[in-house]
């Protein structure tokens, strides 16, 4: 076993044959045995958890994975210059496991090739730390309840539940807004608001439910006549709808007007024709 700094960060330390780095986008948990590979060589232990991770270097318990590969598309100028008409596949084993945030588990048991032919490795969201989601909701323009739709429903879901809900909002009361881009281009918006709930537990975990609340997020949806934001114009490209999260207690005018702060744009009023602003 060789002292070496493995890299893994760019707030790591190094003792030894010991990297720490800290976890400061998650805080996966896990222990994974890892080969290395010919680019980053070097069997080594992955101890993830509580923000942290520690790399520990071991003796090469566990070796790289690879397999010959015939190169036929190789001219016979670079197969006389190589001696040989082939070269190793190489890619690191690993054994172990990750859970994730979010839940998210992974086994590793074997070769990592980002194949599935040849990769080693089971991966699932543990159910019992899930949230599922069970409806969506439209209201109108009084923030009174208008159409739900409910998740497990016969014909609620896949297209043509997805079908559904766009015919309900069709139907919906909205309001629309004019306003003026950071530009100062006259778009106008129509709004939406919208309402969806989320209750833990999936699968036979359902039941633990009975032990959270719900999550309930009201949104404003916003569909707008035109691109709009800084990108329009560009290979990038603007929006032409997304929706934004309501603070308790606001409807649609009072959600708009703060998007409009938020994003460099000068409120217009209340219109009656959708892509007719009143001045």
């Amino acid at each position: 076993m060789k002292s070496m700094c493995r890299r893994w960060s760019d707030e790591q330390s190094s003792f030894s044959f010991i990297t720490y780095s800290p976890d400061k986008h998650g805080k996966p948990f896990g222990f994974v045995i890892d080969s290395g590979k010919d680019e980053y060589p070097g069997c080594h232990l992955r101890v993830r958890g509580f923000g942290h991770t520690l790399l520990i270097e071991l003796p090469p318990i566990v070796r790289p994975w690879r397999q010959k590969i015939v190169a036929h598309s190789w001219d016979a100028k670079t197969v006389a210059r190589l001696g040989r008409d082939w070269y190793w596949d190489e890619h690191r084993r690993e054994y172990g496991f990750q859970i994730s945030d979010g839940g998210f588990l992974q086994v590793f048991f074997g070769p990592q090739t980002d194949d599935s032919s040849t990769e080693h490795r089971w991966s699932k969201f543990l159910p019992f730390t899930q949230w599922r989601h069970v409806r969506v909701s439209l209201y109108d323009t009084e923030g009174s309840h208008f159409w739900t739709r409910r998740d497990g429903v016969p014909k609620s879901e896949g297209l043509l539940g997805f079908q559904e809900h766009i015919k309900a909002k069709e139907r919906c009361p909205s309001v629309c807004f004019g306003f003026d881009d950071f530009d100062g281009e006259r778009i106008t918006v129509r709004t939406h608001i919208e309402e969806r709930e989320w209750r833990f537990g999936d699968g036979w975990f359902r039941w633990l439910s009975v032990f959270r609340k719900p999550k309930v997020r009201r949104s404003l949806d916003l569909a707008f006549s035109k691109e709009t934001g800084s990108r329009k114009g560009s290979w990038k490209g603007g929006t032409i709808g997304h929706g934004i999260e309501m603070l308790p207690g606001e409807m649609h005018e009072a959600a708009f007007r703060r998007y409009c702060v938020e994003h460099r744009m000068r409120f217009g009023g209340a219109t009656t024709t959708w892509g007719q602003a009143v001045p």
